[in-house]
């Protein structure tokens, strides 16, 4: 799959909420970029075949703001350093060339799983593999990524880019949700229910009578971005079982795309817990 493919997903990607009230942090308005989400006949973008998603992700940022007429980037990855030592690194310095405003954004891009067992709303949408969280992320923003703006070690890198007047600080927080089976049709509270791409379902769940008569393809997580229908490798059942069950015994939840007919198709993950 192409990185085409790659950039078309993103661009069908969603902020994870939209109000500034949840978090205290302001979304920058992903969808007001004015791009088109039709498939692009081509990309004219430098990425490396191991670049992992996150980079990915960057770039595909980077050139939708560099093909937008509002914004221009000022700098990029900007690593500020104590004694030689990195203490963090700045995403993203961009002009609003409408409102004459200088933004700098940090930008997110995450997959979480909901789980229902757990108190709280908020604490409910953790990692697949249950090693990170929403509110740990948020707290990362909030007391270290967004605080880096305003150390002294910074002020110097800002002059050195002439930039004199207040920055504005945003977030671009985009995210693809996955839900428990049975929550598939409900609509969830706080967040941007338009972020739910999908499902997860429990190992033991995924059996034969259920699932044997359809088709899957486990993406790389390079992958994980991409919409199914651009997928053109499918495998039975019989096939993708010995995988999946690999991923169980590693304490690893592979994301499963699975096409049900000519044009349907589904994005779950498989649990280990």
């Amino acid at each position: 799959m192409s990185l085409t493919h790659q950039y078309s997903g993103f661009l069908d990607s969603n902020v994870l909420w939209n109000t500034n009230i949840l978090f205290e942090l302001e979304q920058f308005d992903f969808k007001k970029l004015s791009i088109s989400s039709s498939m692009p006949k081509r990309v004219e973008i430098a990425i490396r075949e191991n670049e992992v998603l996150g980079k990915r992700i960057e770039s595909f940022f980077e050139y939708c703001i560099t093909a937008s007429q509002r914004y221009k980037i000022i700098a990029k990855n900007l690593q500020v350093f104590k004694d030689r030592i990195t203490i963090g690194e700045l995403d993203f310095i961009i002009l609003d060339l409408r409102k004459k405003e200088v933004l700098h954004i940090e930008l997110i891009y995450k997959f979480y799983v909901y789980d229902p067992d757990t108190e709280s709303e908020l604490n409910r949408w953790i990692g697949p593999n249950r090693k990170d969280s929403l509110l740990e992320k948020i707290d990362k923003l909030k007391n270290k990524q967004l605080p880096l703006l305003f150390k002294s070690e910074t002020r110097p890198i800002l002059e050195n880019l002439k930039i004199e007047q207040n920055i504005k600080q945003q977030v671009c927080f985009l995210g693809n949700l996955f839900v428990p089976l049975s929550y598939l049709n409900k609509s969830l509270p706080l967040l941007n229910n338009k972020c739910i791409v999908g499902y997860w379902i429990n190992f033991e769940e995924f059996i034969s009578q259920v699932y044997g008569s359809h088709q899957f393809h486990i993406p790389t997580k390079q992958e994980w971005i991409i919409k199914p229908q651009d997928c053109n490798i499918w495998l039975p059942f019989d096939n993708i079982y010995d995988e999946v069950q690999l991923h169980y015994k590693q304490k690893k939840s592979p994301l499963l795309w699975m096409k049900r007919g000519e044009n349907s198709y589904d994005r779950f993950f498989v649990v280990w817990w």
